[in-house]
């Protein structure tokens, strides 16, 4: 690596080799510091699948049309309102043009697969997946000589008023100092720093699993948040989803999802429901079922469903507890037998006739029932039953830096002159609260662009 640079790029996922191509294509010369082993590389970029793109008719794999208002009504639905419009628009409406950039640069998409058909006017599949991305944005960055450093930890970075002066970073085990003209950080939250988290959320934190990267603890973000940079979002607000219970604590990645919710009766350690599994199409509202379990009493749920609804969503990494009665399932799911068969009881007394409609909103609903089930409420009656345990898994943080719409960072009293931020660590601004899916990589696209061009702009 040269010791000068005029742009370092904190981060090494989506939003910053977005940033690092769009700088390097102007000409400037780019370091990029990724904390992870390389194969690791690619922050929780690499465990995606889509991005959520607005567009006037069908566009490549896209059918239909999405446009700008709907897709800002979809974001308001999650978020109850709790989004910067001018960041939330801006994104929104810069990311039909990002498909074909995203394919000039190595991106390849296919038309939606078997369980995601809802998603096939509003998100782009990756072929091969977020790690296919990745590998492709890493070709392009190398091949128009932007330098990579992996296993590179950022420490500390260095102003001198309201300007970036250095960056340290760890590599080989030694502190090495670089003078870049300019800096875009795009290192995500702080989710994989167990203790931050237990912090922000109390002691029930340590139950969560971490279905991203480990690498994103946050020592940027604190660093910059302690020297004064302005702040946004809640600490206690993240994109967390209900994964299965046996993932692992780290980087299970999206295929640790169960997208069983809408089609089943989803309990608590006593056996009891406790919110509407029915509420509105799965890409629309799973975000909203992290936080409903780590609400719940150590922080655990189970979803449970029979025969007839075991095809009508993604499989699962794990297979299913499966029992041939309802009390033999509680058994093996270790809840109380009675109190899952009275709840399963009062669930199918509750449901009505009418046509079922697994991909649409259809209305089948219970009457009577507290909490309801709004749609898909079928009886759970066909054996073998099928029950799987969730947990919070959480993907990343709200908790991050304040930007303009050129993603130039805000200091306590002015932008911070040569420092711009994309991705996950502003992401805040736009996600007050809850997730649209696909959307994490729109804001990384269309600001990862936005940082690199405004930083190119800087230096030259």
């Amino acid at each position: 690596m040269a010791k000068t640079y005029d742009i370092a790029v904190i981060g090494g996922g989506n939003a910053a080799l977005c940033a690092a191509i769009t700088a390097a294509e102007s000409g400037a010369r780019v370091l990029v510091l990724e904390a992870a082993p390389r194969p690791y590389r690619g922050g929780n970029s690499r465990h995606t699948r889509n991005f959520r793109c607005m567009h006037a008719g069908p566009l490549g794999v896209l059918t239909g049309a999405y446009g700008e208002d709907e897709y800002f009504d979809d974001l308001l639905k999650v978020t109850k309102g709790k989004t910067d419009e001018a960041l939330a628009r801006l994104a929104i409406g810069t990311s039909e043009e990002c498909y074909s950039w995203m394919e000039a640069h190595g991106v390849r998409f296919q038309p939606s697969l078997s369980g995601t058909l809802s998603l096939s006017r509003t998100n782009a599949f990756f072929l091969g997946g977020g790690k296919a991305l990745v590998n492709a944005y890493y070709l392009t960055a190398e091949e128009l000589g932007v330098d990579i450093a992996y296993e590179a930890p950022v420490t500390h970075v260095e102003f001198d008023g309201d300007r970036v002066t250095q960056v340290t970073a760890e590599i080989d085990g030694t502190a090495q100092t670089f003078a870049p003209k300019a800096v875009v950080v795009a290192s995500g939250g702080f989710q994989a720093d167990m203790d931050w988290l237990a912090e922000a959320w109390g002691p029930a934190a340590r139950n969560f699993l971490i279905r991203g990267t480990p690498y994103n603890r946050g020592v940027v973000l604190k660093d910059l948040l302690d020297q004064g940079v302005q702040s946004v979002g809640d600490p206690t607000q993240c994109h967390a989803v209900a994964i299965d219970g046996r993932a692992p604590q780290y980087d299970g990645g999206i295929v640790t999802r169960l997208d069983c919710v809408p089609f089943s009766v989803v309990l608590n350690r006593d056996g009891e429901r406790f919110y509407d599994e029915g509420e509105d199409v799965w890409p629309k509202r799973y975000a909203i079922w992290g936080r409903l379990v780590a609400a719940q009493p150590e922080q655990v749920g189970y979803a449970i469903i029979d025969s007839r609804s075991l095809d009508l969503f993604m499989p699962s990494v794990f297979p299913p507890e499966k029992a041939d009665t309802i009390e033999g399932l509680a058994q093996r799911l270790g809840l109380p037998a009675h109190k899952v068969r009275a709840t399963i009881d009062a669930f199918n007394a509750a449901c009505t006739p009418g046509t079922f409609h697994p991909t649409e909103l259809d209305g089948l609903a219970t009457t009577g029932l507290t909490p309801p089930k709004t749609n898909w409420a079928r009886p759970i009656a066909e054996p073998p039953f099928y029950g799987y345990e969730l947990r919070p898994g959480v993907t990343f943080t709200y908790l991050g830096l304040g930007v303009d719409g050129s993603a130039q960072v805000q200091g306590p009293d002015a932008p911070v002159q040569n420092l711009w931020a994309a991705g996950e660590i502003m992401a805040g601004s736009i996600l007050g609260q809850g997730y649209l899916a696909g959307f994490g990589m729109t804001i990384g696209t269309v600001f990862g662009r936005i940082a690199g061009r405004e930083a190119a702009a800087y230096v030259q």
